[in-house]
């Protein structure tokens, strides 16, 4: 079901990223920043209820829908007052979980901490085509294609060069390894 909500959610032009258990959804909850988490009661290792907890517990303010096979009066009530902003029920229709995605992104919540970090054109695209495969290694290559095309005549170093860039700009002081070298390869940008 994960896999067939991140094609539905690709297609409607969102960036999705998936944990396949609670631990790892809160790791992620806690370490990166989302618009919206959709999150189910019952997962692996640590409850959609617990994690929706622990976030609200640590004062993180992402709306949180839960998606759950869950239905009885009882359960609705404990995910919202777990702290979850929303509570959909299995079977839905995926035209429902887009209004109330876009619904939540409509309510005010408190405004993330942001910093710009100026870009240029084949940068962005860099940075976009690895966050779109964030987890999946990528050869230069693959990066030389989605980024300049089939027709242009890209040496395998000039990713090198912007990939650096990249990284200059940010991973100020070289504080944190955002993009990740695999070593005669490429790279990859870990979930």
């Amino acid at each position: 079901m994960a896999n067939l909500l991140r094609q539905g959610l690709e297609e409607e032009n969102h960036t999705v990223a998936i944990a396949r258990d609670g631990s790892e959804a809160l790791a992620a909850a806690e370490t990166s920043e989302f618009d919206a988490i959709v999150l189910d009661v019952m997962l692996p290792r640590m409850s959609g209820i617990e994690i929706t907890k622990r976030l609200r517990a640590g004062k993180n303010p992402v709306p949180i829908l839960m998606l759950t096979a869950r239905d009885a009066s009882s359960d609705v009530i404990q995910g919202l007052d777990s702290g979850a902003d929303d509570y959909l029920v299995k079977p839905f229709a995926f035209g429902v979980l887009l209004a109330r995605l876009r619904a939540l992104s409509r309510r005010p919540h408190a405004a993330p901490m942001r910093r710009e970090v100026p870009l240029t054109a084949t940068e962005f695209r860099i940075l976009e085509f690895l966050l779109r495969n964030a987890g999946r290694a990528e050869s230069r290559t693959a990066i030389i294609e989605a980024v300049w095309g089939f027709n242009e005549d890209v040496e395998p170093n000039t990713v090198d060069v912007y990939i650096k860039s990249l990284r200059d700009k940010l991973e100020p002081g070289g504080q944190k390894k955002f993009i990740q070298t695999v070593r005669g390869y490429g790279y990859v940008i870990r979930a």
